[in-house]
């Protein structure tokens, strides 16, 4: 079958009371629309009530419906798992302490195993003794491991569950998917009497998801289970194709035609002058019919960026700027579906200049200003690595001063973005490698693909050349430096203060163990320096910004007035 096109999934459920007087397994599938499932996936869960426990149904199907509700908030950049932690971790708290105040909870708990499926994976997420199964070619693969006491007797006691502690640890597997694969989401009053040869036999017949999954409760009860018996299975229609993860799927496919021209009409974009003619880009002050707000549309030079690598940048580009959340990082808009008929991006209009621009018309920063705009740059760059992305190409020229004091961090088309399979550095040749070669860290000279401690690096040079000028630390700004002898800041600029030299020179370090631990600590040491870095204000008394003196004139005063007095008498 074709892989073109997004992951399709069928899903099935079914559920029986068995012996017991009520249900407290709760089971649920989200599939979600095309959206959704491009940039968090279709989710499944089964949870199980703790039997013995009150308000067993309470907690199963509260977790359920809060993990999912929960998860689909999470910001996808973060990745699956943690995005899956994150969701269920607030719940399980609450869950906790109601457990221990409330009697009519007392002891709540209930076990949770969801899968969640995302272009070619499933990632299972797993506490308690409910059952994830993977199904191939006749193969039956349990993916998660029972939380169960091994001791004779006991192997129905769990340790580790939803609402047992205060902090819920979550087993977290990744399953790569084919089409055809069947997933399993069982309960232990399932598992516990069906077991795994009868199992594989029932995915065999692949009769509908629906089917199959109460053909596998009936051979629970008719094996007689004690407990309630609750099974999902869903079926893997289609995987997602490569470069149609979560990245931008909304622009796939579109052509990359040549880049227009200034005065041209881009599917009702005006294309009012060019604000940027780069190597691989070219940028127009567009309006949008008659909206009065001007806006910036990004094509991509077909005749020196490869088809692959510029359909790699301008979908993480787009991806990136909806959906980070900084007033530091550029964004990108939203385009009404079906009215794009070429691969373009199109953004908000930053009134200002670059930072590049600024140092060359203006020469470097003060002290004071300078602190300023690196902690906002700073900001913006903590911002991309709290979501594990890696910029690539941090420099003067990707940094907007805005006319009203803002600062915007752009150009994200080479950014690195956290385990999305097909966008990685390899896709761009070697002639497209990221980077600009002075602001690049010695690894990146040796091929590694970036990290948040290269950016450092790369912020750190930016940060050199914002308060000395044209100069670079290590020399030269094209081909490779040596990384042998730093020239430290004060040599051009005798004004800086100590704690700010040794703030820039830790970020270039060549060695990524001598810099910061991460951006976050360079902040902070930004922010607790920059009070030492600010003049003294001129709203201060002449006591408060010359005490020495003040107190000098006074003596003299006093002492004059002492003299005089003696004499007169």
């Amino acid at each position: 079958m074709s892989t073109d096109g997004d992951l399709e999934v069928a899903a099935g459920f079914a559920t029986a009371l068995g012996p017991r007087a009520d249900n407290q397994d709760f089971g649920g599938v989200h599939i979600g629309s095309p959206t959704e499932q491009r940039l968090h996936g279709i989710v499944a869960v089964v949870a199980d009530g703790v039997s013995g426990s009150k308000a067993g149904r309470v907690a199963s199907e509260l977790a359920a419906r809060s993990f999912i509700d929960g998860y689909l908030s999470q910001n996808p950049l973060g990745g699956i798992a943690a995005a899956g932690v994150a969701a269920l971790r607030g719940f399980n708290r609450w869950l906790h302490a109601r457990g221990k105040a409330d009697p009519a909870m007392a002891g709540a708990a209930t076990t949770f195993t969801a899968l969640v499926l995302r272009g070619r994976e499933a990632t299972a997420l797993h506490v308690g003794d409910s059952r994830a199964w993977h199904f191939r070619d006749g193969v039956l693969t349990r993916l998660t491991e029972d939380h169960t006491l091994s001791q004779q007797g006991l192997n129905h006691v769990l340790y580790r569950a939803v609402g047992i502690e205060q902090d819920v640890k979550l087993d977290v597997r990744v399953q790569p998917l084919k089409a055809h694969d069947r997933l399993l989401l069982t309960s232990d009053g399932v598992h516990g009497v069906v077991d795994d040869e009868a199992l594989c036999r029932l995915l065999a017949r692949r009769a509908s998801p629906d089917a199959d999954a109460q053909a596998i409760v009936e051979a629970a009860t008719l094996a007689g289970t004690r407990d309630n018996a609750t099974a999902i299975v869903l079926d893997v229609v289609r995987i997602a194709a490569l470069d149609r993860d979560a990245i931008g799927a909304e622009a796939q496919g579109l052509p990359i035609l040549p880049t227009p021209k200034v005065g041209d009409n881009v599917d009702g974009y005006a294309l009012e002058r060019a604000l940027s003619d780069g190597k691989y880009t070219r940028l127009f002050l567009a309006r949008d019919g008659s909206d009065p707000t001007p806006v910036v549309v990004k094509f991509p030079k077909p005749t020196l960026l490869s088809e692959q690598g510029a359909r790699a940048a301008f979908l993480r580009e787009s991806f990136i700027g909806r959906r980070i959340d900084s007033p530091f990082v550029g964004k990108t808009l939203a385009v009404d579906a079906g009215r794009q008929s070429r691969l373009y991006i199109v953004q908000p209009f930053y009134d200002g200049q670059t930072l590049h621009g600024r140092l060359a018309g203006e020469g470097p920063l003060d002290i004071q200003s300078g602190v300023s705009t690196a902690i906002r740059l700073a900001r913006g760059v903590e911002a991309l690595h709290r979501q594990t992305i890696t910029h690539r190409d941090i420099k003067p020229d990707n940094v907007i001063l805005e006319k009203g004091g803002g600062l915007k961090l752009i150009d994200l088309g080479v950014a690195r973005l956290p385990r999305i399979e097909g966008f990685g550095a390899e896709d761009f040749s070697e002639n497209e490698a990221p980077g600009t070669p002075g602001y690049m860290a010695p690894e990146l000279h040796s091929g590694a693909a970036g990290d948040a401690l290269s950016d450092q690096f790369a912020l750190g040079v930016t940060l050199y050349r914002m308060f000395c000028g044209p100069q670079y630390p290590w020399g030269q700004a094209e081909g490779r430096p040596r990384f042998d002898r730093l020239t430290r800041p004060t040599t051009h600029r005798p004004d800086m203060p100590a704690w700010l030299e040794a703030a820039i020179v830790r970020a270039v370090a060549p060695d990524p163990d001598d810099r910061f631990a991460d951006v976050q600590e360079l902040i902070h040491v930004l922010e607790s320096g920059s009070a030492t870095a600010a003049p003294m204000a001129d709203s201060l008394s002449l006591m408060e910004r010359y005490p020495v003196r003040f107190w000098q004139a006074v003596s003299a005063v006093l002492a004059v007035l002492l003299f005089i007095a003696v004499v007169t008498r």
